[in-house]
């Protein structure tokens, strides 16, 4: 793109937790970032290893790239790292969602918190997870419901549709596009493991569970949430500069929001019910039309959940995986990844450097 040419219209869309893995290691390298500075600020007075640090470590470790207590902000300080280095003569950004854990960062970013308060709900929610706090409590386990074309297969998601229904303390914790990300105790984890037709996906086995994570967005986080609208009281809520689009595909609009329900759905719902990314994006690229989807860092494992949504939409004429994977390998992808360098040359400054 020339820079007399018209910005490209993004949905910008944060990623969660689990996107940190161990090819992730360094995406800071060469990066200058104001938003991180105020992260890493924020860690420094508290006695904590900062974003740059855990990203720099010598090798990756559970303890430091896993655990909640560290990842949280570790991801949340990448996307906002990679979101600094937007070109704003080739990129608009007209509305802004994020996957789970990436709502809390996506507040940030759209200024419906301070950067300091941001860190501060993203610390403080990751840090439950410390075995000296709340704990981790329950798990997740992923489980794929898409054919080889990228179309939800009915009788899989009819399979996970009875074991939700019939095993007890087993919930819809987040509805990803094609996949289901299940929460619920250990029991319920195992039962549903033992349910479930097993599949194959490349070098995964699934139902995959995953590590180190809590039972976010069910019933069984009830006590966590009821923990953090103690602790948190004090934060400063307000209307986003950018529109937001949470787990229940409802917006929030830049003056109209209001500060208390964006409180209230940060620490209640969103914490205790499930997240329906499927739902969230599907508004936001029905409302606000843009030409394309952003997704910062870390890593770029939640594209194909988005393509998903997309094929299922027909959005921009795309039918199946060919049709995505046609559309990408073109100068005009319809999400551009900002850890994969090709593509983050349509979309950065500093398009030149070799990312991870």
């Amino acid at each position: 793109m020339t820079r007399s040419q018209t910005p490209l219209r993004a949905l910008v869309l944060c990623p969660g937790r689990g996107s940190y893995q161990r090819d992730s290691l360094g995406s800071l390298a060469g990066i200058e970032s104001p938003a991180l500075d105020v992260l890493d600020g924020w860690r420094l007075a508290r006695g904590q290893p900062t974003v740059r640090e855990l990203d720099a470590a010598e090798r990756f470790s559970a303890r430091l790239h896993i655990a909640g207590e560290q990842a949280s902000l570790l991801t949340a300080g990448i996307s906002l790292a990679d979101l600094d280095q937007l070109d704003p003569d080739r990129i608009e950004v007209v509305a802004v969602c994020g996957n789970s854990m990436g709502w809390y960062t996506a507040l940030g970013y759209a200024g419906a918190l301070s950067l300091p308060d941001m860190a501060c709900l993203v610390d403080t929610m990751g840090g439950y997870q410390a075995p000296d706090r709340l704990g981790v409590v329950g798990g997740q386990l992923v489980y794929p419901l898409t054919d080889e074309t990228w179309h939800v297969d009915p009788a899989l998601r009819e399979a996970v549709d009875a074991a939700v229904a019939t095993i007890p303390d087993l919930y819809w914790s987040i509805r990803l596009g094609g996949q289901a990300v299940l929460g619920g105790t250990e029991e319920a984890l195992r039962a549903a493991r033992e349910r479930l037709p097993p599949r194959v996906m490349g070098d995964r086995e699934f139902p995959l569970r995953l590590p180190l994570h809590s039972a976010f967005h069910t019933p069984l986080m009830r006590p966590t949430a009821d923990r953090a609208a103690e602790d948190l009281a004090e934060l400063g809520w307000q209307a986003p500069r950018l529109p937001l689009v949470d787990g229940f595909g409802r917006v929030w609009r830049p003056r109209w929001a209001d500060p208390a329900g964006l409180r209230d759905y940060t620490l209640g719902p969103q914490v205790t019910e499930t997240f329906d990314f499927t739902t969230m994006l599907a508004t936001a690229l029905g409302d606000y039309g843009p030409d394309v989807v952003i997704l910062p860092g870390p890593g770029s494992n939640l594209g194909g959940a988005i393509a998903q949504v997309m094929i299922a939409r027909r959005w921009k004429g795309l039918r199946d995986r060919d049709d995505f994977l046609a559309r990408q390998a073109s100068d005009r992808p319809v999400l551009i990844s900002l850890r994969r360098p090709e593509q983050r040359g349509l979309a950065c400054r500093d398009a030149a450097r070799s990312t991870p």
